[in-house]
């Protein structure tokens, strides 16, 4: 097994403050250590790794997936096999809109997602995700990812006066639920957690708050908490600092839920859109 040196690994930054994409490695086949550490320091140097053109067994995807650290749980078991599917390992995740007996086989299936951070509202939440495109649609469905490291750095120093040192309240709310169209899913858990919080490995700060499942700020009433975090919400989905990833088939990424969000664009309900998905445990609950 040839030893790839971090400084012989093609790393490709994808915009100013966040994403880089990793050429010239085959994941369906293992790396040797000095390539795992050497990936994974790339990773936590650029948030979110992009490695294109991979054909992954869910064999492959999982062992890729442990070496950032142990599985996370399936939270939602799938309701169907896709075509071509006769099985589902544990701790695969169906993203997909495809439709059988008239229902979506698994979660997440359409439209718009806000951005939001995977399992925040959870007591400890997922440290990494990977998603692996099986099936795009022809337009649409991008994923945006925006580094909270850049929020925070460049926040104004009143918001980070109001915001350092305080819980924020989260509550999970996917998409439209509240609009009663169906293509929602109904809040199942709730928890808050530092609003800036300080990455256990990177020693950095970066924001962690998001327009989808942050609902409020411990402490302060809602009417001055709503316009703080909006005005925060603003400032962290700016065009500077997010990257706009658009799926090919065999794309994997994998992305730091401790320092980033993300957010989905919307894509056509009549064209099919396939993703297996792994996540990666926290190893602590997030501190300030």
């Amino acid at each position: 097994m040839n030893v790839v040196p971090r400084n012989l690994l093609e790393i490709v930054p994808l915009s100013a403050h966040i994403g880089a994409e990793i050429r010239g490695l085959d994941l369906s086949k293992p790396q040797d250590e000095a390539t795992t550490k050497a990936i994974y320091q790339a990773w936590l140097d650029h948030i979110v790794l992009v490695f294109r053109g991979q054909r992954l067994s869910q064999e492959d995807h999982l062992r890729v997936s442990k070496t950032f650290g142990e599985l996370g749980h399936i939270r939602r078991p799938p309701k169907y096999f896709p075509p071509g599917f006769n099985r589902l390992l544990p701790n695969i995740m169906l993203i997909s809109n495809i439709r059988e007996n008239g229902e979506p086989i698994d979660a997440l299936p359409d439209g718009e997602m806000m951005f939001h951070h995977d399992m925040i509202h959870a007591e400890i939440p997922d440290k990494a995700t990977f998603l692996y495109s099986i099936e795009i649609p022809s337009r649409g469905g991008d994923t945006l990812f925006a580094s909270g490291y850049a929020a925070w750095d460049s926040l104004d120093p009143d918001l980070k006066a109001k915001l350092e040192g305080r819980r924020a309240k989260h509550h999970y709310n996917y998409g439209s639920t509240q609009k009663g169209d169906g293509k929602g899913t109904e809040a199942f858990a709730a928890h808050t957690h530092p609003a800036v919080r300080t990455h256990e490995e990177t020693g950095r700060k970066s924001l962690y708050v998001n327009r989808l499942m942050t609902v409020g700020l411990e402490d302060m009433d809602d009417d001055e908490a709503m316009p703080i975090l909006n005005r925060v919400f603003d400032h962290a989905e700016r065009p500077e600092f997010v990257y706009t990833h658009k799926w090919q088939v065999g794309d994997l990424i994998v992305w730091d839920n401790r320092c980033s969000s993300h957010a989905r664009t919307d894509f056509p309900d009549n064209e099919r859109r396939l993703m297996l998905r792994t996540t990666v445990s926290g190893n602590e609950r997030p501190r300030f």
